[in-house]
C-alpha cells in the first residue's frame, strides 16, 4: 500500500507536521521526520544512530535545510519552526509525499522539479538520501543541502562547549564520527539554530532544542538538464553508494511482506511496521522488541503481547525463538525481565504478567512450528514459573488457597497498568487481577497440554486448573452489570470496568461459561469500545479522564483512567469471534471494522499504529507514535481473519 499525501494534507503549516515517517535499523537506530522535512519533537532525527543496540542512542543529524538557486532567485523548500517565531516555508513548493517502502519527497517551483528519496541500511548507522533535480527552467539553478547536527544522547540538547571538528567529508564530535559520502560539492559551513519542538512543548516536554552546521553540499544544474545529488551519512566509513542503500531498504522490506502472505493491503503494510520493532541486544547476544517509538525501550511484558503478531503472525519463527530464548536465560525466581540490563546493571522483574504470556507465547510458537524440541528446551523454565508463582515469589506474587494469583505491595507496580506519580498509585491494582488470572489459568492448561505431549506422568496442572477456574467464577463475575470485575481486593476498584476483562475471553484457554463470554464482549463494547482501541476505564466513572496531555503528571493521572490503547482492541476482535463462532457473518463484521484502521495508519505515523488516543473523543494518535504491541495486536485479527 502506497501512501500519498498532496498539498491539500499540507495546506498549513500545522497540517504538514502531523504526520512523519519511520524506518528503522535493526540496532535501535532510527530516521523519523515529518512528511514536510521538519522536526517538531526533541528525538526526530534524520539519522538517529545507536552505537551499542538497542538502547544507545544519539541523534547525529537532526535535520536537512534545502534551498534552491534559480538564476538570482532563492527559495527554501526545507520547512521548519524555530525558537524565535520565525519559519521556513518549503511546504508551499512541495507538492506531493509518499512513502510505500520509503520516503519520496516533490517539489515543483519556477519550471523545477525536484524529487527525494531516502533509505536507511539494517543493521547499520547508515542513511542514504537522493535528490533527482530536472530543470526545465531558462536559468541555471544549483540545489543546496545543509546537515544540521547534534551528535548527543536521545533526548538531550546541544551544548555551547560542544565542538565539531571537520576534516574533508569527515565530522567528529564527543567521539563520534559520521562520514558523508557524496558526488556534490563539499562546502564549508557555520550555522547554528534552535527550534520549536510543537509536538512536545503540548505535552509539557522541552520545547527547543539546537544543532549545529559545519558543511554543506551542493549541485548545480544548467537550464534544461536533469541531475542527480547522492548522499550517504553513516558511521561505517566506505558507504558511498545512495542508490543501493535505498534497493537494500526496498528489498528487505518487500522480502518481509512476501514471508507473511497476507492478501489484505492494510496488513502487508503491518508486517512491513512489525519488524521496525525488532533489534538487536548486544548485552544479550539475541533479538529483542522494543516497545515503541520514539520513546520506548525493551521491555518484557510488551515483548511477550507483541510477540505473537509481531513474530508469529509473519513467519518470523527463528526471531520468535531468539528472543523467547533469550528470556527463557533470564528467568529468576519464576519471573521475565521487565527490563534487561545495560553495563553492569540487574533486569528488573517487576512484571507479574510477562512469565505467564511467555508460557503462552511458547504454545503459539509450538502451534505454528511445531516444534517440539524448543517446547523441551524451554520445559524446566515454565515448570519453575509455575512452581515460584505457587510457592511465592518477588512483588507479592503468590499463588492463594484458592488457585487464583494475588500480586503486588507497597508500591510496585506490576500489572500492565504500572504508572506511580511519586508516593500515588492511580491504579494500584493490588490483589488479584482479572487478566492475571485468566493468564494463570491459560498457562496451567498449556503446561498440562505439554506434560502429554512430552510423555511425562501426572503433573496435576489440570486439577489445578480446574481449582482456579471455579474460584474465578466464583469471585469475579458481576452478575449485576453482565461483567467481570476488575480485580479482587476488597476496594471500590474491584467494580470499575476496565478492559483487562476481555483476556479473560480472548486467550488460547478460558473459565467463563459460553453465555458469559458474550455478556463481557457485549459490555466491553458497550462501555469500552472506540474503532482505535479500547477506553481503559469507563466514561461513566468518577475517575475518568477524557482528555491526555500536559505536564508529565497530568498524563500519567490520565494513562490507565480512560485513555484509548489501540492493543486491547485486538483482544476484543479475537473475543468477538470466538462468541460468535467465528462464523463468516462475524469474520466480515470484523473486517468492516478493521477498515477504519486505514486511517489510523494514515495519521501520526505512516503505516504504523500508536501506544494511545484520548479517551473521551479518540480522533488524533498520542504517545508514542508507534507501538509494538499495537501493530502486533492487530495483526493477529487479520491472520483470525485471513
Amino acid at each position: 500500500m502506497k501512501w500519498i499525501y498532496g498539498k491539500q494534507d499540507f495546506k498549513t503549516l500545522s497540517r504538514g507536521q502531523e504526520n512523519c515517517y519511520l524506518l528503522t535499523n535493526g540496532l535501535g537506530g532510527f530516521s523519523s521526520l515529518t512528511m514536510t522535512g521538519s522536526v517538531t519533537r526533541n528525538d526526530h532525527a534524520l539519522l538517529m544512530a545507536c552505537t551499542k543496540a538497542p538502547n544507545h542512542r544519539y541523534n547525529l543529524i537532526h535535520r536537512l535545510k534545502e534551498e534552491i538557486r534559480i538564476g538570482e532567485e532563492k527559495q527554501i523548500l526545507s520547512t521548519q519552526e524555530f525558537a524565535d517565531g520565525t519559519k521556513e516555508e518549503g511546504y508551499q513548493h512541495l507538492s506531493a509525499f509518499s512513502f510505500e517502502d520509503t520516503p519520496v519527497w516533490r517539489w515543483e517551483t519556477k519550471g523545477v522539479r525536484i524529487r527525494k528519496e531516502l533509505g536507511m541500511a539494517q543493521l547499520e548507522n547508515t542513511v542514504a538520501v537522493v535528490y533527482e533535480m530536472k530543470n526545465q527552467s531558462l536559468f541555471d539553478a544549483e540545489l543546496v543541502v545543509t546537515p544540521f547536527l547534534q551528535f548527543v544522547r536521545k533526548g538531550e540538547d546541544l551544548t555551547e562547549e560542544q565542538v565539531f571538528e571537520r576534516k574533508g567529508n569527515t565530522v567528529s564530535s564527543d567521539g563520534l564520527t559520521l562520514y558523508f559520502e557524496t558526488d556534490g560539492e563539499i562546502l564549508p559551513e557555520e550555522q547554528t539554530e534552535t527550534y520549536y519542538y510543537s509536538y512536545d512543548a503540548c505535552d509539557g516536554r522541552r520545547e527547543s532544542g539546537t544543532a549545529k552546521a559545519v558543511l554543506k553540499i551542493r549541485m548545480q544544474v544548467p537550464a534544461g538538464e536533469r541531475r542527480t545529488l547522492s548522499i550517504v551519512c553513516s558511521m561505517e566509513q566506505g558507504r558511498n553508494d545512495a542508490q543501493a542503500v535505498i534497493a537494500e531498504t526496498k528489498k528487505y522490506r518487500k522480502a518481509l511482506e512476501e514471508k507473511a502472505g497476507f492478501a489484505d493491503p492494510m496488513a502487508k503494510v503491518l508486517v512491513k511496521s512489525a519488524a521496525q520493532f525488532v533489534a538487536d541486544r548486544e548485552s544479550t547476544g539475541g533479538k529483542t522488541i522494543l516497545a515503541g517509538f520514539p520513546f520506548f525501550e525493551d521491555w518484557g511484558r510488551d515483548t511477550m503481547i507483541a510477540l505473537p503478531g509481531v513474530c508469529i503472525s509473519t513467519g518470523q519463527y527463528e526471531t520468535a525463538k531468539e528472543i523467547l530464548r533469550t528470556f527463557a536465560a533470564n528467568e529468576r525466581d519464576g519471573l521475565m525481565p521487565n527490563l534487561f540490563p545495560e553495563g553492569k546493571n540487574e533486569p528488573r522483574y517487576n512484571t507479574v504478567d510477562a512469565a505467564l504470556l511467555f508460557i503462552n507465547c511458547v504454545y503459539l510458537y509450538y502451534q505454528a512450528s511445531g516444534d517440539m524440541d524448543f517446547v523441551k528446551e524451554v520445559w524446566p523454565v515454565m515448570e519453575r514459573i509455575i512452581t515460584k508463582y505457587r510457592e511465592g515469589t518477588r512483588h507479592g506474587i503468590r499463588m492463594e488457597e484458592d488457585g487464583l494469583i494475588r500480586a503486588g505491595e507497597g508500591l510496585d507496580q506490576v500489572t500492565w497498568m504500572d504508572v506511580r506519580v511519586g508516593e500515588i498509585l492511580p491504579t494500584p491494582r493490588h490483589g488479584k487481577p482479572v487478566e492475571i488470572n485468566a493468564y494463570w489459568y491459560n498457562a496451567l492448561r498449556i503446561m498440562e497440554i505439554f506434560a502429554s505431549e512430552l510423555g511425562l506422568e501426572y503433573t496435576g496442572y489440570g486439577v489445578l486448573a480446574d481449582r482456579t477456574r471455579t474460584s474465578f467464577r466464583e469471585q469475579f463475575w458481576n452478575e449485576e452489570r453482565g461483567c467481570l470485575k476488575d480485580l479482587v481486593s476488597g476496594t471500590k476498584a474491584d467494580m470499575q470496568i476496565r478492559c483487562n476483562q476481555i483476556w479473560a475471553v480472548s486467550m488460547p484457554f478460558t473459565m467463563l461459561e459460553k453465555d458469559q463470554e458474550r455478556q463481557v464482549v457485549r459490555t466491553v463494547y458497550e462501555k469500552l469500545y472506540t474503532p482505535y482501541g479500547l477506553r481503559t476505564l469507563e466514561e461513566g466513572d468518577e475517575e475518568f479522564h477524557p482528555f491526555y496531555g500536559g505536564e508529565m503528571i497530568e498524563r500519567d493521572l490520565a494513562y490507565h483512567q480512560g485513555t484509548v490503547w489501540t492493543f486491547p482492541l485486538g483482544a476484543y476482535y479475537l473475543a468477538y469471534l470466538k462468541v460468535c463462532g467465528y462464523s463468516e457473518e462475524a469474520k466480515e463484521e470484523v473486517k468492516e471494522q478493521l477498515e477504519v484502521m486505514e486511517s489510523a495508519m494514515r495519521e501520526g505515523c505512516i503505516g504504523q499504529l500508536p501506544e494511545i488516543y484520548d479517551g473521551g473523543n479518540p480522533s488524533s494518535s498520542k504517545g508514542c507514535f508507534a507501538q509494538a504491541w499495537s501493530v502486533g495486536e492487530i495483526l493477529r485479527v487479520y491472520e483470525a481473519v485471513k
